[in-house]
C-alpha cells in the first residue's frame, strides 16, 4: 500500500527528527503503526474530508503513556507486565480533550480490526487483550525498531505525535466556534459575511461532523417554516410545525438514523460517501423505512439515484429487491438542495436561528466548553 502523504505527515516525521536525527523519513517508512498514525491523523487539516474520531487515536495513546509510566521504554521485562487495568484506561482516555464520551469499542476491537484492514499482511497487531483478566498491553513489535542494525524505540515520539495532533484539531475547533460566535455578534451589521461563512460549511472538503450539525441546522429551520394538519376528525385538526430533532453525537451507533421528524416521523441519515451498500445497510436497520439521505456532494440528485441504483443492480442483481431498496430511499438532499433551503430560510429572517444551532450543536459534538474557548 503506498505511504499517505498529507499535511500532519511532516510534523510527524519532524518528531521522530526530534528525538532520531535525519532518520524520521526511514523510521516512518519502516513502521507500520507510524504509518496507520498517519492516516488517522489526515483530518488535522481543516479542510480533510477525514471525521476527527479520537477513539482509536486514543486508545493507542493511553497505552503507550503507561508503558512510558512504567519506564518499559529504557528498561527490558514487557513481556512479564501484568497489564494495565481497562478501567484505568477508560478513565484515561476520557480525561483527554473530546474523550469525555468514548466508549470501549477502540481498546477492545475497533483498533485492531481497522489496522489488519491496511495492514493485511502484518505479523501484529496494536493491542493485546487478556479476556480474562480484562489487562491490555500496547504490542511492543511495533514500538521497536532495527534501524541500521540498531533497535529503537518510538514509544515517546508517538506519544508526541498524538499529542501534536490533539493540539492541532483543539486549535482547529477552537478557532471554528470562535468563528462561530463571531457571526452571532455581527451577523446584525454584515449579513453577508455570517451567509457565505455557514455556506463555506457545507462543501464537499469539509468535516464531515461539521457538515452534519451545519445540515442539521439549516434542515430544522427550514422545516420549522412547515405547517401540517391532522387529528383524529376533519372537524377537529391541531396545526403543527414540523420538528427536526438530532438522535444523538455524529458516528454514533444509533442504527443508522441521524435526524428524526415529528410529528411525520421522518428518518434523516448523512453521509459523505455514494455507497449503495452503506446506504441498504442503514434501511435495513430500520426494516427498510424510508430514510432521507443527506450527503456530502455536489452531484445532481438525479445523477445519484442512477449511481445508487446501478450500484444495487451490480449487488443484488434482482430487479425486486432493488426496487424495493431504492423505493426506501425517500428522498435525496445534496449540497445545491441545501442551499437552496437555507436560501429560504434567509428569507425568513432566521439566519442568526441556524448560527445559534450550529453553536449549540459544536459544543455538545466537541466536547468544548466556555472556558475552552476563552
Amino acid at each position: 500500500m503506498p505511504i499517505l502523504h498529507h499535511e500532519f505527515t511532516q510534523i510527524i516525521i519532524d518528531i521522530l527528527d526530534k528525538y532520531f536525527p535525519e532518520n524520521g523519513n526511514i523510521i516512518f517508512n519502516n513502521s507500520q503503526l507510524l504509518q496507520y498514525i498517519n492516516i488517522k491523523t489526515k483530518a488535522a487539516n481543516r479542510g480533510s474530508k477525514s471525521r476527527a474520531s479520537f477513539a482509536n487515536h486514543y486508545a493507542i495513546y493511553v497505552l503507550v503513556e503507561d508503558y512510558l509510566q512504567n519506564e518499559f521504554h529504557i528498561k527490558n521485562g514487557y513481556e512479564d507486565y501484568e497489564g494495565a487495568q481497562y478501567t484505568a484506561l477508560l478513565i484515561r482516555q476520557r480525561e483527554l480533550p473530546f474523550g469525555s464520551k468514548l466508549q470501549n469499542h477502540a481498546l477492545n476491537s475497533r483498533l485492531n480490526e481497522e489496522f489488519k484492514k491496511y495492514f493485511l499482511i502484518s505479523d501484529y497487531l496494536p493491542i493485546i487483550r487478556d479476556i480474562k483478566t480484562n489487562r491490555y498491553w500496547i504490542n511492543e513489535n511495533l514500538l521497536k525498531l532495527t534501524i541500521e542494525n540498531k533497535t529503537i524505540n518510538i514509544a515517546q515520539a508517538i506519544k508526541d505525535i498524538i499529542d501534536a495532533y490533539i493540539q492541532a484539531r483543539t486549535e482547529s475547533f477552537t478557532n471554528f466556534m470562535k468563528r462561530c460566535q463571531e457571526m452571532t455578534d455581527i451577523q446584525q451589521q454584515q449579513p453577508e459575511a455570517a451567509i457565505n461563512f455557514i455556506k463555506e460549511l457545507i462543501n464537499p472538503n469539509e468535516d464531515a461532523r461539521v457538515f452534519e450539525i451545519v445540515s442539521y441546522a439549516i434542515l430544522k429551520e427550514y422545516y420549522a417554516e412547515q405547517k401540517i394538519y391532522w387529528g383524529w376528525s376533519p372537524d377537529e385538526l391541531n396545526v403543527e410545525s414540523l420538528s427536526l430533532y438530532k438522535t444523538g453525537r455524529t458516528n454514533a451507533n444509533d442504527g443508522g438514523i441521524d435526524f428524526v421528524m415529528k410529528p411525520l416521523g421522518r428518518f434523516f441519515q448523512v453521509t459523505e460517501t455514494i455507497d449503495a451498500g452503506k446506504y441498504f445497510l442503514d434501511i435495513d436497520k430500520v426494516q427498510r423505512y424510508p430514510v432521507t439521505f443527506v450527503i456530502k456532494t455536489e452531484q445532481t440528485i438525479e445523477d445519484l439515484l442512477k449511481i445508487i441504483a446501478a450500484q444495487a443492480s451490480m449487488r443484488y442483481k434482482i430487479n425486486a429487491v432493488v426496487s424495493r431498496y431504492m423505493e426506501a430511499i425517500e428522498e435525496i438532499i445534496n449540497i445545491p438542495q441545501l442551499i437552496l433551503f437555507f436560501d429560504q430560510v434567509l428569507e425568513s429572517n432566521r439566519g442568526m436561528k441556524v448560527i445559534e444551532e450550529i453553536v449549540l450543536q459544536s459544543r455538545v459534538e466537541f466536547n468544548m466548553d466556555e472556558e475552552v474557548l476563552n
